[in-house]
């Protein structure tokens, strides 16, 4: 088991970073997952407790969790719903890393999710087609932050070809705005919440790729945030001071210079020795300086 432990972190460790985001999703799957099964199997039940990392429709009950519109979007309803996500994120992550950073994906995957969540509660409460739902409604899943990335890349490389399995070859602003356009023609179904939010991460990553395009990176301060975060939990341990002695320093640094002077002086004498000569005429010595010259 610790063997298994240890090749998990290792190949989270040296993963891009979509890899460590589908390693960070499958995780709080498996043990959501495996903590419901547990307690089903001794007829108890957590009792909605992880609603409280789920996205409300409500801006009341929002106050209450604010974490939840970050912690949203690494939460899944089922295996189908984790399987599609993190095979759209497996292969946009990829594409994506071809025309950006890893931190800028890092920082779209967050803005994707939180402008995704933001849309879906201000079309909840606004709309009155979905007033009577606001108070029992929540929201999970990855899919506004996959989509950021897609919308992303689409308008970073709108022609680049995309092969797909029974359709062929299609350019990625199509394909882009299939989905899209998907999203705005079932916004009224039974998943309404998902396919707004799929509108806000959309609409994120289109805001991130004009941005960096005229210069300016949307995502810096998310990235600045997770850095401090990261920084604080790594717990690397402190590297040992530098001991500096000023007794003789000028003594010293006046010896090493008249080393280093004589040394150069000898080896440009090798050297025109050398052009004069041919590498033959040089004696065992003077070989030996030199080659040791040629390490530095």
């Amino acid at each position: 088991m610790g063997t298994i432990t240890t090749d998990l972190k290792e190949a989270f460790r040296r993963g891009n970073i979509y890899i460590q985001l589908i390693y960070i999703n499958v995780a709080v799957f498996v043990v959501t997952t495996l903590t419901e099964v547990i307690l089903q199997l001794f007829n108890r039940s957590l009792g909605g407790v992880f609603e409280w990392l789920e996205l409300p429709a409500s801006f009341t009950q929002f106050i209450i969790q604010p974490w939840s519109l970050f912690t949203y979007m690494f939460m899944h309803a089922g295996f189908l719903h984790i399987l599609f996500n993190m095979l759209w994120l497996y292969w946009f992550g990829a594409l994506f890393l071809m025309f950006f950073s890893a931190k800028h994906l890092r920082g779209v995957y967050i803005l994707g999710g939180i402008c995704g969540g933001l849309l879906y509660m201000v079309a909840y409460n606004v709309f009155p087609y979905f007033r009577p739902m606001v108070d029992y409604s929540f929201m999970l899943g990855a899919s506004a932050s996959v989509l950021a990335i897609v919308a992303a890349t689409a308008y970073r490389e709108p022609n680049y070809p995309i092969r797909l399995f029974l359709f062929g070859t299609i350019r990625l602003k199509y394909l882009a705005l299939i989905v899209i356009g998907t999203d705005l023609l079932f916004i009224t179904s039974s998943n309404a919440g998902g396919h707004i939010a799929h509108l806000g991460g959309a609409l994120a990553g289109v805001w991130f790729a004009a941005g960096l395009s005229k210069g300016r990176d949307i995502t810096s301060w998310i990235n600045k945030i997770l850095d401090a975060i990261v920084s604080v939990f790594s717990f690397k341990p402190r590297k040992p001071k530098m001991k500096v002695h000023y007794g003789n320093s000028r003594q010293k640094d006046y010896d090493y210079n008249a080393r280093k002077k004589v040394q150069s002086e000898e080896i440009d004498r090798i050297l025109d020795k050398l052009k004069k000569s041919g590498y033959e005429s040089l004696t065992t010595e003077e070989k030996k300086s030199l080659f040791d010259a040629s390490k530095r």
